[in-house]
């Protein structure tokens, strides 16, 4: 499971988070639910998401309570002071809310935006990284966040880890269904 979702903006647009165990599993988390708001079973959500439109862009979620997966509808959707309060079927009072105390909200990792130049975490991870010539430099272990732009954290074996900016001087392509990453190593960048 994906446990974190959200993206980084940065000159290769957007970067979707996906922090987890499993790279492959279907499912990215959006928030996790907090506490009950009011008596009708709405629940504070905190979002894990950077993009919060992302509650009013489904119709259901999954809910993670320990393990147990149920679907649910979402019924409502509201936010204040940066915490969504989201109605869900099958929670109809503060009683019930209560049990949902720390549960995770997922969405299908489908639902998550596939546009161009947007790119999953979890999909970077493990991905093979080539030069324009197609000698093989290493592969993709962490994406690191910095103020400016994303940082691609590529393992080489027998050498120094190499830290490549998520630019487009660096950055030359990225097939997903591939996991393959052709990039131009800058001057300087291997003395890091």
């Amino acid at each position: 499971m994906c446990l974190g979702d959200g993206f980084f903006a940065g000159p290769l647009k957007m970067v979707w988070l996906c922090f987890g165990i499993s790279m492959n599993e279907e499912y990215l988390r959006i928030g996790v639910i907090t506490s009950p708001h009011g008596i009708r079973g709405e629940v504070n959500v905190y979002p894990t998401t950077d993009d919060i439109r992302r509650f009013s862009q489904v119709k259901s979620v999954t809910v993670d309570r320990k393990g147990s997966l149920t679907r649910m509808d979402i019924t409502g959707v509201k936010q204040q002071k940066g915490m969504i309060i989201l109605g869900l079927s099958g929670i109809t009072d503060r009683t019930a809310a209560e049990g949902y105390r720390q549960a995770d909200i997922l969405i299908y990792k489908h639902e998550s935006p596939k546009e161009e130049g947007r790119y999953l975490v979890c999909d970077l991870i493990g991905m093979r990284v080539f030069t324009g010539e197609g000698e093989e430099v290493g592969v993709i272990n962490d994406v690191l966040f910095t103020g400016a732009n994303s940082i691609y954290q590529v393992e080489r074996p027998g050498k120094k880890e190499l830290l490549l900016p998520a630019i487009p001087d660096c950055i030359k392509a990225v097939d997903v269904e591939n996991k393959r990453m052709t990039v131009e190593i800058l001057p300087g960048l291997e003395d890091l």
